[in-house]
């Protein structure tokens, strides 16, 4: 499993966050799944982001999200 599907550099798209060598902003997959498109859609749409790098950057939001939440709750019960 790749380690980041995802690269912030100031050099690409002023530091927008794109997939992993391309130009690809992570942002539009998320327009995508949010317009009711699906994974393939996107995919279809742009051939030169890889599933793997779509599917890592999903769970990692995920994870990041379940976090958080867990930890907001953590607060809450103090």
């Amino acid at each position: 499993m790749m380690k980041n599907p995802v690269v912030i550099d100031k050099e690409i798209l002023g530091g927008t966050p794109v997939f992993a060598n391309t130009r690809v902003p992570v942002q539009t997959l998320l327009d995508y799944l949010e317009g009711g498109e699906t994974i393939d859609d996107f995919l279809e749409g742009f051939p030169s982001v890889s599933r793997e790098q779509v599917i890592v950057f999903l769970e990692m939001a995920k994870n990041k999200i379940v976090s958080e939440t867990m930890s907001i709750q953590d607060e809450n019960t103090d």
